[in-house]
């Protein structure tokens, strides 16, 4: 199968890119030309705007995995989030309309939750777009990815086990749940090799079912 991989030189891009490389996929990964010595080896450069609509094109791929998105979300960049996230969805979404993508996954953000109101607000928008599309999607929703850099939730652990043991808070409890970056890759190469018919959502049940399916516990 042939990929294309936006943000593919960033936290859950290089071992993705890495991941699918070794499953015999070829990647094709848009990236910006400062940027280019950081993808991981296998995979083919793009080197473009994805921020610029028309810079690159999907063609000849058969999956769009669209990781792209402002790094380490906080409250205060609300302007970021439209200018980097909603912008960059709006860029991709034309790009595989164009090429006729049979299937494209998009990394979304868990909602609602009662906090990070503006960013889950810009990828909410996005998977707005996507739908109106008419693309057959994949909207992955992770919360927090733990891994390299991001172990702190760690500590949280004892909290999610309290609230999934109460049945009034249980359900937002495991959506709002702490994923690995392992689950997520092996969610991300399940969804591009099992595409979905018409729009799938993955919440963080379904990532750790098809992690686990994967060998990731």
């Amino acid at each position: 199968m042939r990929v294309l991989v936006t943000g593919g030189t960033g936290y859950l891009g290089r071992p993705l890119i890495h991941a699918l490389v070794a499953r015999g996929h070829a990647v094709r990964a848009v990236v910006r030309a400062a940027s280019a010595c950081r993808l991981a080896d296998g995979a083919e450069a793009v080197v473009a705007d994805p921020l610029e609509a028309g810079s690159y094109s999907a063609a000849g791929c058969e999956a769009f995995v669209h990781l792209i998105g402002v790094s380490h979300p906080s409250p205060w960049k609300a302007e970021q989030f439209q200018a980097v996230d909603v912008r960059s969805v709006e860029v991709a979404v034309r790009a595989a309309r164009e090429a006729a993508i049979s299937h494209f996954i998009y990394l979304s953000v868990a909602h609602p939750a009662p906090v990070m109101r503006a960013y889950i607000a810009a990828r909410e928008r996005c998977e707005q777009m996507v739908c109106e599309a008419g693309l057959n999607a994949t909207l992955v929703r992770p919360w927090y990815v733990l891994g390299p850099g991001h172990r702190w939730p760690y500590i949280l652990k004892p909290i999610y086990r309290l609230l999934e043991s109460v049945p009034s808070k249980r359900a937002a409890a495991l959506r709002l749940g702490l994923v690995t970056r392992e689950q997520m890759i092996a969610a991300l190469v399940a969804a591009a090799e099992h595409p979905a018919s018409g729009v799938r959502v993955l919440e963080v049940p379904e990532i750790r079912k098809a992690a686990l399916a994967a060998g990731h516990s």
